[in-house]
């Protein structure tokens, strides 16, 4: 075994081997980097719930496959975000059990991005496969991002909805999958996959290399509820991966949204349950869109204190009206977030977090991927 890894290698050999998130996550804020925890050694790994054969995989780690997660890591649109990484999604903070690290490929400011998650049955009818299509137009046409699951049916017509939309090369969907970033699952969608990795973003919490098992697919339902600001069920059977979505979504706050069917559609039948539990019914986009306002301002009054840091940190104080170096350099012409950054010197969280608020207290406006003031 080697006696040290570097914070890349050290971070790989923990997600993959670690068998307890929650553990991992409490080892991350105690030592604040990958690379100080794994020199941490044993005694610390089994204190905080790691077990003992796992702590015996991450002594001796497989090398060779080791290298070639490092090789994955190497290329430009090949991304890591640990959880004590200030680039970590605050919304997926919330969700149940959140992964102790993200993998990504493609744009990851969509991290940041409001999302609404589109999800429903792998066999939906032609009327499902349509609604899940347009209405995930319309809401990247509205400057939302399409989160779902990249799974047959109604994940892959969304997602092929907000393709439909692209902006400077950038589309508004994010594909969560269940795999490592170096394979796709299911395999007809492979180019799918590789079209958003081009122009949107995949995340997956697990490793290059990680095959498609059965008890992944579960589990990365709770990462697209907890990206999402709302979840949309389009089509879904009584028994659907998409209801567990939506409960997910529901017992961390979110909004959950359903499109009503024929009374004779067994596909219809999980949204009509979810409706007859509270999901609100909708009929067009933009009612959805509508009926998130409420949840977008209570995510920008939750931004509010990292805004405040923010702005403390440089000299300024946040009222509630805008005002700052941000506002300043917004200017009344629209303008990237590259040019903010070059304007304020602030970091792309630090920017797309304060955006975000602005965003969703309507005091910018965002078309095109630039940035404009609505007042």
């Amino acid at each position: 075994m080697k006696n040290h890894f570097d914070e890349a290698a050290a971070l790989l050999v923990l997600i993959r081997h670690a068998d307890s998130a929650a553990a991992l996550r409490t080892l991350f804020d105690k030592f604040g980097s990958a690379e100080v925890l794994f020199s941490a050694g044993k005694h610390e790994w089994r204190a905080a719930g790691i077990s003992e054969k796992a702590c015996a995989q991450m002594q001796m780690p497989d090398l060779a496959r080791l290298d070639a997660g490092l090789k994955w890591c190497d290329h430009p649109n090949h991304h890591v975000i640990p959880w004590h990484s200030p680039d970590y999604p605050a919304l997926l903070r919330q969700a149940e059990n959140p992964p102790p690290a993200l993998f990504l490929m493609g744009d990851i400011d969509l991290l940041w991005h409001p999302q609404i998650a589109v999800v429903g049955s792998r066999h939906p009818g032609p009327g499902g496969k349509e609604n899940a299509r347009s209405f995930a137009r319309a809401f990247a046409q509205a400057g939302w991002c399409v989160t779902s699951g990249l799974a047959e049916g109604i994940d892959t017509c969304a997602h092929n909805g907000a393709l439909e939309v692209v902006s400077r090369g950038r589309a508004n969907t994010i594909a969560v999958v269940a795999t490592g970033l170096d394979q796709a699952y299911p395999e007809r969608n492979h180019g799918l996959m590789k079209s958003i990795s081009e122009a949107g973003l995949v995340v997956s919490e697990h490793p290059p290399g990680t095959p498609p098992l059965r008890e992944h697919f579960p589990s990365r339902n709770r990462i697209i509820a907890g990206l999402s600001l709302g979840c949309l069920v389009v089509e879904a059977a009584e028994r659907s991966g998409a209801l567990i979505t939506a409960r997910l979504a529901g017992e961390i706050g979110r909004e959950v949204f359903a499109i009503p069917g024929s009374i004779h559609n067994p596909m219809a039948r999980g949204c009509h349950k979810l409706i007859r539990q509270g999901a609100l019914l909708v009929e067009k986009p933009d009612e959805l869109v509508d009926a998130l306002q409420p949840v977008a301002l209570d995510l920008a009054e939750a931004l509010r204190g990292r805004l405040c840091r923010i702005e403390s940190d440089s000299g300024n104080t946040r009222n509630r009206s805008p005002q700052g170096p941000l506002w300043d350099a917004l200017g009344h012409d629209p303008v990237s977030l590259d040019q903010l950054h070059q304007r304020t010197g602030l970091t792309t969280p630090e920017l797309s977090s304060m955006l975000l608020a602005m965003e969703l207290e309507g005091f910018i406006g965002v078309a095109d991927g630039r940035y404009t003031r609505n007042t």
